[in-house]
């Protein structure tokens, strides 16, 4: 199954799946109420995801299919970048992490890996995941976006968006000061002084996710 909320996507991603002639798509959704629905219905093998759904965030997608279908495996197809959404990922539930950017081939391998039990991520994702594990690599900077919670990040990237405390609580279903707070919180750990920063530097950081 494949969720993404960009119909031109959706359908590419099916041709590239079925031209072997081996794989089919059971249904396509664009959206995470949608796709667990979908789900139920088809029982699908393998869904893959996208992170953005139209202004829904696909880790939650992810972790509502760990606990209604444990032994679905996930696989994230998306234009964020992997440093900032690998990790997170495959802690959420997925089963591996591929970028938009590749081409059909890497899809299809990342597809038979997942498929086969396996975890897909790109070489250089697996580097630097190895490293960390080993202690760190030496001189490597790593971002303080990275350093983020998954809810910190949802925070920031809708203030990249544009909107205001009151808009990000409503879409979060969060209080005003819930959300006032994880703001302090992204202050603090993105070393920034002011509302004013934050905002500038979200939205230069969504900018540079596109």
């Amino acid at each position: 199954m494949v969720v993404d909320d960009h119909p031109i996507m959706r359908e590419g991603l099916t041709r590239v799946l079925e031209d072997e002639g081996v794989l089919v798509v059971c249904a396509q959704a664009e959206s995470i109420q949608r796709a667990l629905a979908l789900v139920e219905m088809t029982q699908p093998d393998l869904v893959i995801v996208d992170i953005a759904l139209g202004g829904q965030n696909g880790l939650e997608l992810i972790k509502d299919l760990k606990v209604r279908h444990p032994k679905l495996p996930v696989l994230v197809h998306s234009m964020h970048e992997e440093q900032v959404y690998a990790q997170r990922s495959l802690r959420a539930g997925a089963r591996g992490y591929l970028m938009k950017q590749e081409p059909a081939p890497k899809l299809l391998q990342a597809v038979r890996q997942v498929l086969e039990g396996e975890v897909y991520l790109s070489e250089a994702m697996t580097r630097q995941m190895l490293h960390r594990m080993a202690g760190g690599e030496p001189g490597k900077v790593v971002s303080p976006v990275e350093r983020l919670s998954d809810r910190e990040l949802e925070v920031f990237e809708l203030l990249g968006q544009g909107q205001k405390t009151k808009e990000i609580a409503h879409h979060l279903h969060l209080s005003v000061k819930t959300v006032q707070t994880y703001c302090e919180h992204l202050k603090e750990k993105l070393l920034l002084r002011d509302g004013a920063g934050l905002v500038r530097f979200a939205v230069q950081w969504v900018e540079a996710q596109k």
